[in-house]
This record gives structure tokens, sequence and C-alpha cells, in this order.
């Protein structure tokens, strides 16, 4: 008796479910490179959004803006009353708010854009996990099914072995009977 795969009612499992469970009876691998998927499916808005993103949370950008910060306000503070942009500096005060403002959204759209994807990858492990769990569940059903079978086996040949020797000794009987009664057939 072969161990069957687990069968349920299609009607009570989710979609992710059933394509572990439709894997399970093909025999099919469930993994695959769920961020190449992603990545494929990006529209050019996302694309721009994410390098914005990872620029905008790098070294090279925060060195840049403290080196140019800092060239505007040595620059502005040399040129003294001409300055385009005297202290307080309203301009740059105006240029980074506007900065900030541009910045904020889409790198909270590359922010959305990962979250996207880490629940992608955490519903592909599921399946995997799914699949392979099962699949261990269903080896152990095979290992319990052989052990069984050969405790049956095993079973089944000691029964020969004292059938054979019940048989031996109860010819070691006769033959020790037969000496016994006949004393000369021993020579």
């Amino acid at each position: 008796m072969e161990p069957t795969p687990p069968d349920c009612d299609p009607i009570e499992l989710d979609p992710q479910e059933r394509r572990v469970a439709e894997a399970l009876r093909q025999g099919t691998a469930i993994s695959r490179d769920v961020q190449s998927n992603l990545d494929a499916a990006r529209t050019f808005g996302e694309r721009i959004a994410d390098r914005i993103a990872s620029f905008g949370g790098s070294w090279t950008f925060i060195l840049i803006c403290i080196g140019t910060l800092s060239a505007w306000i040595v620059f502005n503070v040399s040129l003294g009353g001409g300055a385009f942009d005297p202290f307080p500096f309203i301009l740059l005060n105006l240029a980074l708010s506007m900065l900030a403002a541009l910045q904020a959204p889409v790198i909270l759209m590359s922010q959305n854009r990962q979250a996207a994807r880490d629940r992608a990858d955490a519903a592909h492990d599921y399946e995997v996990n799914l699949k392979a769990e099962l699949e261990i569940r269903y080896l152990h059903e095979k290992l319990d099914l052989l052990r069984e079978r050969q405790w049956a086996d095993l079973v089944q040949m000691q029964q020969r072995q004292i059938a054979l020797l019940e048989r031996l000794l109860k010819e070691a009987r006769a033959d020790l009977h037969d000496r016994e009664t006949d004393p000369l057939s021993d020579s």
C-alpha cells in the first residue's frame, strides 16, 4: 500500500495553497526567482524612483550635499553685502525644502515597492516551505510504511524459523527416541 499525498477539498484552499497542491500532484518544483519577475514588471517611474532612492540614501549624496551647502554658504558670505543669497540664506532654504519635498515621495514610492517585494518573497517562501513540509510528511509516511513491511517480513521470517526449529527439534527427539529403543542402531 503506497502512501498518498494529502488530499483536501480544493475549495478550502487559497490560491497559494492550490499552487502548492498542484505542484505536489505533478511532482514539479515550486521555487522560482521572484525578484527577476518583479524587476521585469517594473514601470519606468518605478525604475527612476528606485535609482533616486538608492542615490538619495548613499554617502555620495550626503557628501555632495555637504560640499554644495558649504560652498554656497562660503561663497555668499565672502561676497558680503552683494551676495545673491545673503544670510539667513533664504534661497538655500527654499532649495533644500524643494529637494526634501520631492525626494520624500520618491523614497516612499521606492519603499512601497520594496515592501511589495518583501511580501512577494514571503509568499514565495511560504509556498516553498509548505511544499517541503508536505513532502517531508509524505516521506515520513513512506518510511513508516516501509518499516511496517520490514516488521511484517521479519515476523514472517521468524515464524518460518520457529517452524523449522520445531521440525528439527521433533526430528531430533524422534532420532533420540529411535536410539533409545534400538541401542544397536548407533554402531
